[in-house]
């Protein structure tokens, strides 16, 4: 059986379970249509959290990035991981408690507002069609390898299949296709991951894998990793980072950005009681870490796979033949998502990092620059191909990869659908809209977000986790510090809330827009994205972290300068911070 018919087999297969479940668990109501009834198991739910939290990001973007960047990019796992535990230490069970259905809901009733409702639907949208771009980019890599048709391709597919079953099941019928996703995408990342520390160390579990010996060379694996690539004039993949404040502020981007991602939150809605959202966060914490500890060796193994693919005999030594490549290049070249040029006319491929500083050693071997580049997203679901592994486990890893992307696009979706019907439109433009007529609001809005995230997702202004860290620092600079303040503080009112959000979103949206384009356009940058044109070296993704002290700031001062918030909003504050059970998610 050809491994085009294998690949059908599991991504078909997975597809039919993914509809089949939107279909059998199909929103009837507002409350199933966003908090799946508010009657889900904890294990479920953080299980369903998973699956959401581990997008194409985590599954085939993250582990690419680190490949490519070593220790340095690390930030990803440090941020993400401790960005979750501070959401479900601070943020998820004091806001079950208060007992609404969306985030701009929590900050309009706080706040006392309509006007802070609005801002925080704004905010809630530009930082989740961000993180949609991302997700849509992944999704468009993988369809585009599996069912070998090219990136645009592969994209409309995934448009067409989110559609259909994040529009028709609501929340009641994502969290049950996420349950299964985040079975399909865990198995398919880590039975390859398996496969692959065996032959390389000879250990099945990866994480010991990678501090293990390399079985070919003798060699701590990540010793020969670190001879291989700095031999072709690549950083040391284990060398530290020389601009520590922007890993510092990169890392505390992700983590508060991670806590006010609106996607996330919900999901905490949707549980009977303040407890179980406490147990969700510990199941998904569990559920997470099995990928998360899984991902560093992952990215190791194929940065060294593809090393040794094209230097099969050392890196002292000629690479391989262009017309001997392996069928995998082959493959991922008909994607456009590999590139050959071959620039000296030898016919060989030279894979090493072109910069001046190598240029002496290149030009001594007859190098005239770099002649491969590979795109970091496709390493993992390139990794089993790389590795030679038997189809099924090809097949397995496609399935996963677009479980990965599609379960976290579904939550966005809903999240952007929610805002739009439940709050902008039923909060503010017409109370009295019937239910039937909000679920149809709900479900065109998640349309129109497919269609614009599909559009900005055919040209993404990054590689997936570098758009996603986009979106969690638009969402730390906007959401996260209200969020806190609404909790915390019984002094902020509705106009330092209001002014904090969008000094913060517009401070973020505009230091972004400068390096990465406006509204993300290509070619409308006003400076080129590098360090040296960055202010103090801080980087487009690192900067939600001040975007979010100067929403602090800004909201602080003009609350102070401004009157008290009324008594019973002073009261209510109070009595959420005590989680002594909680009312049921309402419908007004």
């Amino acid at each position: 059986m050809s491994q085009f018919a294998i690949n059908l087999i599991f991504v078909g297969g997975s597809f039919l379970l993914y509809i089949g479940i939107a279909i059998w668990a199909k929103a009837g109501s507002t409350k199933d249509f966003y908090v799946a009834g508010g009657g889900v198991h904890p294990i479920t739910n953080g299980a369903a959290i998973g699956a959401d939290w581990m997008s194409a990001a985590s599954f085939i973007s993250m582990a690419g990035l680190i490949a490519a960047g070593g220790y340095s990019a690390s930030t990803f796992l440090m941020g993400w991981t401790g960005g979750y535990v501070l959401l479900a230490m601070l943020l998820a069970p004091y806001l079950r408690k208060f007992g609404k259905f969306t985030v701009p809901e929590f900050i309009g009733d706080r706040f006392y507002s309509k006007n802070a409702r609005l801002v925080a639907v704004i905010c809630l949208i530009v930082a989740s069609v961000t993180y949609v771009i991302g997700q849509m980019a992944g999704a468009g890599v993988a369809f585009s390898r599996f069912l070998e048709v090219d990136s645009t391709m592969g994209l409309m597919i995934a448009a067409v299949v989110v559609f259909v079953y994040a529009v028709l099941g609501g929340m009641k019928g994502i969290t049950y296709t996420q349950v299964a996703q985040y079975c399909v995408l865990i198995v398919a990342y880590t039975i390859p991951a398996v496969f692959i520390s065996m032959q390389l160390t000879g250990n099945p579990i990866p994480g010991l894998g990678l501090f293990s010996t390399h079985v070919d060379s003798g060699m701590p694996l990540l010793t020969k990793l670190n001879q291989v690539i700095t031999d072709l004039g690549f950083n040391s993949y284990t060398a530290d980072v020389d601009n520590k404040l922007n890993m510092v502020l990169f890392t505390l981007t992700l983590m508060i950005g991670t806590a006010g991602l609106p996607h996330v939150i919900i999901r905490f809605f949707t549980v009977p009681k303040v407890a179980d959202a406490r147990w969700s966060a510990g199941w998904a914490l569990v559920f997470i870490a099995l990928l998360y500890l899984t991902a560093p060796a992952v990215a190791s193994m194929a940065r060294l796979n593809l090393m040794t693919t094209i230097y099969p005999d050392g890196t002292q030594s000629a690479p391989i033949q262009y017309d001997d490549r392996p069928n995998w290049v082959k493959e991922w070249e008909i994607t456009g998502l590999i590139k050959f040029t071959d620039k000296n006319g030898d016919g060989r491929i030279q894979l090493y990092n072109d910069t001046p500083a190598f240029q002496d050693q290149a030009e001594a071997r007859g190098w005239k620059g770099n002649e491969l580049v590979v795109n970091r997203d496709i390493l993992v679901l390139a990794n089993p191909e790389i590795a030679n592994l038997p189809g099924w486990v090809i097949g397995l890893i496609a399935a996963g990869g677009l479980a990965a992307a599609l379960s976290t696009a579904a939550g966005l979706l809903l999240a952007i659908s929610s805002a739009v019907s439940h709050d902008l439109i039923k909060g503010s433009i017409n109370p009295d809209i019937s239910e039937k007529g909000e679920l149809m609001a709900a479900r065109i809005s998640m349309a129109v977000a497919i269609v614009l995230a599909t559009y900005l997702g055919a040209n993404p202004p990054g590689f997936a986790a570098q758009v996603v860290a986009l979106a969690f620092g638009i969402a730390a600079a906007s959401l996260f510090p209200v969020l806190m303040m609404g909790i915390f503080s019984k002094r902020i009112n509705n106009k330092g809330a209001v002014a904090g959000m969008l000094t913060g979103l517009a401070f973020t949206l505009c230091y972004i827009f400068v390096y990465k384009g406006w509204l993300f356009i290509p070619g409308t940058n006003n400076l080129p994205d590098n360090a040296a044109n960055w202010v103090l070296g801080i980087s487009p993704l690192s900067i939600g972290a001040i975007g979010a002290v100067i929403n602090f700031a800004v909201a602080f001062l003009v609350s102070n300068a401004t009157e008290e918030p009324p008594v019973e909003i002073q009261e209510l504050v109070e009595s959420v911070r005590y989680p002594r059970g909680s009312g049921q998610a309402q419908d007004h």
